[in-house]
């Protein structure tokens, strides 16, 4: 123990001595509570990722000519793209009957089963619905690339290779008769009507 000449000097060094003490314990405490290197990565990676996830989450649900999301479920119409020898290329609509707003406009070939199977179908829609359009190319036959377009309402899907697929939700927001197509094959056409009053 160190000699001191005066109970002042022994004041002095006791009094550094428990700050000394007292900054070790409030070190010791700051230390429990810090995150490591690699806590901290992992934190930001989730952080970024639900980020992400929600930001495509609701952009998922504007449709494609609207501003704003939309929280109503949209009607899912499946139309796929396809070619035979007797028909050429052609949208074909497969429903099990109960759909409404499905009136075939063709003719059409067929398989069995007791499904309801529509070429270049006419869909009718009430106005203000959401209708997602769920586009597949099923052209094996001929493995050409198909899109579906609808000018009025901004549908307009890429270019699908063979099994390839994308769904465009719209509002239908103009009362009327618009034409679908294919900018591709230009025989592959059929009508949207957009009316006031309830489907049938």
């Amino acid at each position: 123990m160190p000699k001191y000449t005066n109970y002042s000097n022994y004041h002095t060094a006791t009094t550094r001595k428990q700050k000394k003490q007292n900054l070790k314990g409030k070190n010791k405490n700051k230390n429990k509570f810090k995150f490591s290197r690699g806590a901290i990565i992992v934190i930001v990676a989730v952080a970024t990722a639900i980020s992400i996830i929600s930001y495509y989450a609701i952009n998922s649900m504007i449709p494609v000519n609207g501003k704003s999301p939309v929280l109503s479920p949209p009607r899912n119409i499946f139309i796929k793209a396809s070619h035979s020898p007797q028909t050429g290329y052609i949208f074909v609509s497969q429903s099990s009957g109960a759909v409404k707003g499905l009136r075939g406009s063709g003719g059409g070939g067929g398989g069995g089963g007791g499904s309801a199977y529509s070429t270049n179908p006419t869909y009718t829609f009430n106005k203000g619905s959401v209708e997602s359009i769920h586009m597949i190319n099923e052209d094996y036959q001929t493995h050409s690339k198909h899109n579906f377009n609808i000018d009025q309402f901004n549908v307009h899907t890429k270019d699908l290779g063979y099994f390839q697929t994308q769904t465009v939700t719209f509002i239908a927001d103009k009362e009327g008769t618009f034409q679908y197509y294919c900018t591709i094959h230009p025989e592959m056409k059929g009508d949207i009507v957009v009316s006031a009053g309830s489907t049938g």
